[in-house]
This record gives structure tokens, sequence and C-alpha cells, in this order.
């Protein structure tokens, strides 16, 4: 029998003890995966317009609103069972209540399409009389949204914008009628855009709802990808019983064509349709529109293909004309976060920017003109939850306390900074629309979240949940304490980790260590929440630890929270100082007496995986084994948006791109599993072909797990039980 039969009977062996394998406290991968220990949490929040109350949609079939100052119920907005009309709704997915709440969207039937975009059939309910109508009978709807006044709602079909006019019998009229598939899209951004700009809906109202804008993306000269669909199984697709489909899109790898972008209005009263004179560069993206309070004026953020320069323009949607009032250059780069925190008050508007070298807020009014800088230090504010013009006070997130945590502050006019929320650890608000109060969902690396509702002092008013059966259940468990750690590598560079090792630790022994990592550009790992790891309170790193193992992750050079400096040094080199911080640590949890350094293992997902692969490559031996899930192999295969960000393009940064795991592929050292789904839209299976095929050809051997039809998540059915399963067994058998 040879080595190669022998690996494979011996990890066949393993595979059928984990499908089983337990240990004392009872914790299985599949109570972890299949959520018997997911935390409970308040769904669909939405702050209601006066400044009270909240929303919430409770078990799927009602949306209730509750006082944000005592948490106790005042009124049922909709029920399942006591709305009248001609439908009938056994349950709902979603919804979206209108500003003067008189009306809600129901939403059913959601079908996801990519990370952010979904269709979904939308119904209007009113909420004095209780009926239920369609909001259109033209087929499902996407991105859905009232008009100021509430008597609006426009949305996308078919790449199409259209406007229901709830005053004149919901009648229907399409504003733009170019959209087509794979060429024009109207009020929705493309892939790209939406997976690299995090938003879903490009279109807006103005203040007195007499104005629509959106970005109009022409995509006709993008090139097309395209990837296999089977029949499979979970969900079953009938239609290729007999022959394999395919899904073709358009998807711009790095250096290629992007979609033209433009900004259009729409006279809601004359139906006269115009374009914005915006002066964008060729190439440039506009990664968000949006109204201010004045209604003739609609601020557009651009930024150039190399993404340093943010613009921030007002555009009248009548006359078109644009005014620049702000530009922030940065280099090398500039993150999201500018615009997915953009909010706009009566007069004004506050921008993060990272020009001070850490990320902050600064006070803007709507003629461009820097009011004051809100916050200062060196530490990075996370979320922006909202200004106040009449007091000045400012609500916001930060890790002032350390890189692993976060915590909620509030700045008042002179700058005086108090911290509202009360636990250390990671801390998320949601704030009512009068910022009078906050729900405040606290967790630790070891603590379920705990939801509270708190006044704008920080006084806790209540708390609403505090998952605390879950806390008795993994209490019940006899989990040891994760423990965060700091060590400086050989190169003199600090990194901050966590480490779990098994309950029955004992010091005088040597353990294998599996490394878990992300290390993509601004992320972040090692944070004292229950978010961090895998599966909620990093249960599957426990339970490798219950398998034997130490587990560990470490957050190397170019991951967030420590400043741009840390952060972007990465720049056009991507992989290459991440694979040797990985090294590094290997190396310094090898020189611990309680680790094996011969038994080293290493693993991670995406971005995590195309590091787990540069550092089983990267030249120095010490992984004994890793497993890459869904990796990039190549940043030539990836997308514009995320690669030129940090690379630029290939013809401006040729050696960049050309460090690889398909050119460091000879060098690899250690047993290694790869896995990927066929049908991921994000990172394409070619990367795992090539990749494999390199493999070969450099006579490396490794072993490789395709998941039929999984998108970039690989969920569905058994799929993720059997991943999980894998990774243990791979790790367990070598």
């Amino acid at each position: 029998m040879n080595k190669t039969n022998k690996i494979l009977i011996c990890l066949m062996a393993v595979f059928a003890l984990c499908s089983k394998s337990s240990f004392a406290g009872g914790l299985t991968l599949e109570d972890i995966v299949r959520g018997q220990y997911s935390a409970r949490s308040i769904q669909g929040v939405r702050p209601m317009p006066d400044g009270e109350r909240y929303s919430s949609l409770v078990d799927g079939r009602r949306i209730v609103a509750y006082s944000f100052k005592t948490g106790k119920e005042t009124g049922v907005l909709f029920d399942v069972a006591s709305s009248k009309g001609d439908v009938r709704l056994s349950s709902v997915d979603g919804y979206i209540l209108s500003p003067d709440e008189k009306n809600i969207l129901i939403q059913t039937k959601t079908e996801r399409i990519y990370r952010h975009s979904f269709t979904a059939v939308y119904y209007i309910y009113n909420v004095q009389n209780r009926t239920l109508v369609p909001l259109s009978d033209g087929g499902p709807q996407e991105v859905p949204a009232f008009s100021p006044d509430g008597t609006m709602i426009a949305f996308v079909r078919g790449g199409n914008l259209f406007l229901v006019r709830l005053l004149y019998n919901n009648a229907e009229t399409q504003v733009t009628k170019d959209g087509e598939f794979n060429k024009i899209i109207n009020g929705k951004p493309d892939w790209v855009n939406e997976e690299e700009f995090s938003f879903s809906r490009a279109f807006d109202f103005n203040a007195d709802n007499s104005m629509l804008a959106w970005i109009r993306y022409d995509e006709s000269a993008v090139k097309q990808f395209s990837f296999p669909w089977y029949k499979g199984l979970m969900p079953e697709l009938e239609q290729y019983a007999d022959y394999p489909g395919e899904y073709t899109y358009k998807y711009p790898i790095a250096g290629e064509v992007n979609s033209t972008v433009s900004v259009h209005t729409y006279d809601l009263k004359s139906r006269v349709t115009r374009k914005i004179k915006l002066p964008l560069d060729a190439d440039g993206y506009v990664p968000r529109i949006k109204f201010t309070s004045d209604p003739l004026k609609l601020c557009v953020l651009t930024q150039n293909r190399h993404q340093d320069r943010l613009d921030i323009y007002i555009a009248n949607p009548r006359s078109t004309e644009c005014k620049l009032i702000v530009r922030d250059q940065v280099s090398p780069y500039i993150t999201e976060e500018p615009y997915k925190n953009l909010s706009f008050h009566d007069g004004g508007f506050v921008l993060m920017s990272e020009r001070s070298g850490f990320n902050h807020l600064y006070l803007y009014d709507l003629n461009g003109t820097l009011k004051r800088q809100l916050t200062t230090g060196d530490f990075v504010v996370t979320d922006y939850y909202g200004y106040e013009p009449a007091t000045g006070e400012c609500f916001y997130a930060s890790n002032a306390e350390g890189p692993q945590y976060k915590a909620i502050f509030k700045s008042d006019a002179k700058g005086r900074v108090t911290r509202l929320s009360s636990q250390k650890g990671m801390n998320t608000a949601v704030f009512s629309s009068s910022h009078k109060y906050f729900m405040n969902v606290y967790s630790n690396i070891s603590t379920p979240p705990v939801t509270t509702l708190n006044d704008a002092k920080g006084k806790m008013l209540t708390t609403m949940e505090s998952n605390e059966s879950l806390k008795q259940k993994i209490e019940g468990l006899g989990l040891s304490k994760p423990e965060f750690f700091s060590f400086t590598t050989g190169e003199g560079v600090t990194l901050n980790g966590y480490m779990i090792k098994p309950a029955d630790f004992d010091a005088s022994k040597r353990y294998p260590v599996v490394m878990f990592q992300y290390s993509g550009p601004g992320s972040q790992q090692v944070i004292d929440s229950w978010w961090a790891g895998n599966c909620g309170g990093c249960l599957f790193e426990h339970y490798l630890a219950e398998q034997g193992f130490i587990s560990v992750c470490v957050d190397g050079r170019g991951t967030g929270g420590r400043g741009a400096a840390f952060e972007k040094q990465t720049y056009q080199k991507l992989g290459q100082l991440e694979a040797r911080d990985q090294v590094e640590t290997a190396l310094w949890l090898g020189q611990q007496p309680f680790v094996d350094k011969n038994h080293i293992g290493i693993w991670g997902w995406s971005f995590g995986g195309y590091m787990t692969l540069m550092s089983m490559m990267e030249g120095r031996q010490v992984f004994y084994a890793g497993v890459a899930v869904a990796p990039v192999t190549s940043y030539r295969f990836y997308d514009t948006v995320y690669t030129e960000r940090f690379m630029r393009t290939p013809k401006e940064n040729a050696a960049g791109y050309e460090d690889s795991p398909l050119t460091r592929a000879p060098k690899l050292s250690g047993r290694l599993l790869i896995c990927h789904g066929s049908a991921d839209d994000n990172v394409h299976w070619r990367n795992t072909a090539e990749l494999t095929e390199a493999l070969v050809q450099a006579d490396k051997p490794f072993y490789q797990l395709v998941y039929t039809n999984r998108n970039h998540s690989i969920y569905g059915g058994n799929t993720r039980l059997h991943l999980y399963r894998s990774i243990v067994a791979w790790f367990k058998g070598n």
C-alpha cells in the first residue's frame, strides 16, 4: 500500500471519529454548526421618528413597537394573523417602516443574489386599516424605499427604477426603460460596486419629495465570467438534471474595464430626466449618493481609480451643476469607512477620515467648510451614530481602550468625551432618532451578547436580552478561558493574539497548535468579542482545543485597529509581510515550553485561505499542515475595486502581483487541504483550479474538496458541517 492510500484511509477513520466526537461537557461539531449555541438577539430593530420608540420583528410574524426608555411594548404595528385583504402570509422576512409610520413594506419570498442584494415580494401594509396589498404585480422587487413624506415608494426590477404613488391608488410608473441584465443597471450597483463598496441601493429621494436621483451603471464593456450549475442537492436544481447550466455575469478583474457610472435625476412632477454634470474621472467610482436636508443639494461621493482621493460634490438635481465642496486625499488609499458612515443633519454632515493617521470624525457645513474636528487621539473611530446640531453632541464608537476593544462614546460641543457603555469588551449601539436613548449590545470573548437600553448619559435603563441560559450552557461545558497575549517578532514587530488551551491543559506537556487567521487589510480577528473566532464564542476553537490542540489567532501587519501606518504598510505587496508575521508567530510558539514546534498547523478562509498558502510557501518550513478555504491564489484573478485599492493595477505593480501562491507553489511545505465552492461568485473556483495545476507541475502533494453549487460562504444542507468536520479531520489525521 502506497503512502497516499495510507493517508487517505487514516483520514477516513478520523473523519468517522469526528462525526461523533465530543468531550465530557457535550460539545459536538453538530451542535456548534447547527446553532445549538446561537445567541439570541433582537431582530429588525428600527428607531422610530418620534425619538422615543423602536420597532422590532418578533418571531417572523409580528412587528412590535417598544419604548426606548422602558423596553416595554407600546403597540403591535403588524401581525400576520390579523392582516386584512386577499393576501395571507404565514411569516415575513423583513420590513421597512414609512417615515410617517402609516405604512409598512412587508418583505417575503426573499431570494439572495450576491452578498448584499436580493429580490423579494413586498406588500404594502396600512397600519390603520390593517390591509395588505402587493407593492407591484410585475414580479419580485429589489431595494424599495419610501419617500420622506411616505406617499411614494421607489424600487428596482430588471435593472430599471419604478415608482409607486400611494395617493393615486398605488399607481406604478416606470422611471427608466434601458435596464438590461449584464448591460445597464439603474438604481442598484453592479457586482463589484456592491461587493466592495458595501451597498445595494443606489437611489434616493430629496427632502421635499419632488426629485429622485440614482446612479446608472453601464457594464456593457465589462468582461464576463461564468461558472457552472449542477443539479446538486439542498437545493436541488432539477433544470440541470441532464445537462449542467451556467451563470454568467460581469466581473472586472484587476486592471480590466469597469462599468461606466453616471448620476441622473427624475422630476416627479414634470417627469423630466436629467444627467448630472459630474466631473468624474473616466474610470472613477461613485460609491454613494445621498440627498442633504436641502432638497436642491444632492451629495455625490466620487473616488479616483487609485482610491486615494475622495471628492464630495454638491449637485443641483434640476440645473445638474456640480460644486466640489470637500476633497479628502489620503495616501496610499482611502478605506470604505468614510462613505459607509456618511450621515447628514440639518445644515451639515460628518465625515470620517484617516488624514491624521487614525480614523476620526470631522464636522462640515453644506458649503464644505470644516467647522471642527469632533474626535482626536491615537485610536480609531469605528462607528458613527449621529450628531445633534442643537447641542453639538456627537455619538460614536472607538477602540480608545485598546485595539481589541470597542466602546460607545459621546463628545460635547467643547470636545469633552463621555464613555456611555459600561463594560470593557465589544459594544455596538443603535441610537434613538433623538439620541436620547440607545440600545447597547455588549459581549466579550467568553460572554454571549447582552442587550440593554440606556439613556444618553450611559445609565442602563433595562436589560432586553441577557442570554443567561446560553451563558450557563457554555459555563456547563467547562471550557478553558481564552488568553490574550502580545509578543515581538524577530523583525521587531509587536503583534497581538489570543490562545485557547485544552480545558485539562498540562504545562509539562507539549501540544500541537492550530493557528486560525484572516489577515486581510483593515480586518481584526483578535477582539474581545463573542464573535471572535468561528461560530460564536470561539466554540470551533474550543472544540479543537478539546481534541488536543492549542488554538491560536494573531493579527499581523496590515490588520486594523492600530492606525493607518500599521494597516497600510502592506500596500502594493499584499501577502508578503502578513505571511512573514504568521511564520514568526509559529516560530515564537515553538519556543514556548508547552508547544510541540514540529506540529503547528494553520488555516483560514478567503483572504485567510490566501494567507494560509502564502505562509506555507514562505520558505521557512514551520507548518506541518494547513487548510485553505476559498482562497485567492493570484490577485490577477480578483476584482478591480478591492485589489487595486491595495495593489494598483498589474501594469503598475507587476512585481507585487507576481508574488503569489501560484509562483510560490514549488516552495510549499506541509500537508495541504484546499476547499472551495464551485459556484463562488466572489473568489472564483478558478483560483483553486490554477493553484492545483501549479502544485501538480511542481510535484507537490495536496488534497482538495470542491463543494457543488456552493458560494463563497460554503453553506446549505449538511455542507457547513461537512466542511468543519473535514478541517478537524485534516488536522487530527496529520
